[in-house]
């Protein structure tokens, strides 16, 4: 099983990266080797195992990754490439695993970027030592793409704000102690009127009624805020830089959704090329036929090409500029869209085996389908594209 887990790691002799990061990806590996059974967490209550997770990521270190030297980290900066190392190589073990590393970057990055001292000392050490579970509440089910309809609300009553809506598609609701939340303020227009808040799940008024099932085996639920007080000081940034918040902490986090794509289609590849060593067919192995050759070619060529756009996107982040929309969403388009074609190959080759549930090519399937949504849709990403390339 290590053999397909952990494929080949001769893209860290690349520019992109130091000592620093092949000694990461090595550890990883070994994490992994050592740990694979309670990281894919097969037959196991969700909720448990995301708790069990973020336990063992937080206990071996890994989650520091998402804090600068200042706050406890192993970097000067958030290092977005030592992230993607991270995301790639959970990701060919688990997609539960790389999404609960995912969800605490998505819940302390925006602290680390915006939050005040009291902030950060109050959540960050908890949520890298894997004891606070975290989220991001984005998405409303008219607020998914178009961030400016989002109509949740935050009024300020006093020295609090008072919270009153409905998110959906949230990562570990129902199981996630604080959250990252986005709601109108109302200072201007649009996505201008909004503000960021931190959320304690246990804060009278907030609830989540409701669990939501998808293909990929993840927490995903509804959250609602019915005359939920938080006090002012919960605020991240000032007041309507919500949409700032928002775009700042996926800015970093975009290019590491590519390096998770990346990472199944990684493992989908190193499953399909052992199976394809070893099935016979018609008197030989299925390796010799052209048409496999040429499979697993077209396989090989969309992993490597993967990892350069998503690579380039996080070394370009870490040494030359802050922003990198352009990059990150290039990377985020490209992996998650050649992930969903290495995956469907690797199906194709498997036959029968292949749409059995429980094997791995199987939920691959299921783990790369969301990729293409969440984060930003491979359409948004096109447009992003695009107005960049025509300088709008």
């Amino acid at each position: 099983m290590k053999n397909t887990i952990n494929a080949s790691n001769t893209f860290l002799e690349w520019p992109f990266f130091d000592d620093a990061h092949r000694q990461l990806a090595d550890a990883l590996d070994a994490l992994v080797a050592k740990h694979h059974m309670a990281l894919e967490a097969n037959g196991v209550d969700e909720v448990q195992a995301v708790r069990d997770i973020a336990r063992l990521l937080g206990e071996g270190g890994w989650l520091r990754y998402l804090l600068p030297a200042s706050l406890g980290g192993p970097h000067a900066k958030v290092d977005v490439r030592s992230l993607c190392i991270v995301r790639d190589v959970l990701a060919r073990c688990s997609g539960l695993a790389d999404c609960t590393f995912a969800m605490q970057g998505l819940g302390a990055v925006p602290i680390v970027l915006f939050g005040t001292a009291a902030q950060q000392a109050a959540y960050l050490p908890k949520m890298t030592d894997g004891s606070c579970i975290t989220g991001f509440c984005l998405s409303e089910v008219e607020a998914g793409s178009d961030v400016s309809a989002l109509q949740t609300s935050a009024k300020r009553e006093g020295d609090s704000y008072v919270l009153n809506g409905r998110k959906t598609w949230i990562s570990n609701a129902g199981v996630g102690h604080t959250f990252v939340v986005f709601a109108r303020t109302g200072e201007a227009p649009g996505a201008k009127g909004l503000s960021a808040f931190v959320v304690d799940a246990n804060t009278p008024g907030f609830s989540v009624p409701e669990s939501i099932q998808v293909v990929a085996p993840h927490v995903i639920g509804t959250v609602v805020f019915n005359d939920c007080r938080i006090p002012a000081t919960h605020m991240l940034g000032k007041p309507g830089e919500g949409f700032k918040v928002a775009m700042a902490t996926l800015d970093i986090m975009r290019a590491t959704v590519g390096a998770a794509a990346l990472g199944f289609a990684r493992r989908a590849l190193s499953e399909a090329s052992a199976h394809v060593r070893a099935r016979q067919v018609f008197g030989q192995a299925l390796a010799q036929f052209q048409a496999t050759q040429m499979r697993i070619a077209d396989m090989a060529l969309d992993v490597e090409t993967a990892a350069l756009l998503v690579y380039r996107a996080a070394w370009t982040k870490d040494t030359l500029r802050e922003r990198v929309t352009l990059e990150a969403s290039m990377a985020k388009l490209h992996a998650t869209e050649a992930a969903q074609r290495v995956i469907d190959s690797a199906v194709q080759l498997f036959g029968g085996l292949g749409v059995t549930v429980g094997s791995t090519v199987e939920r691959l399937y299921r783990e790369i389908r969301p990729l293409r949504i969440y984060e930003g849709t491979s359409e948004i990403q096109k447009l992003i594209i695009g107005s960049h390339v025509l300088g709008k």
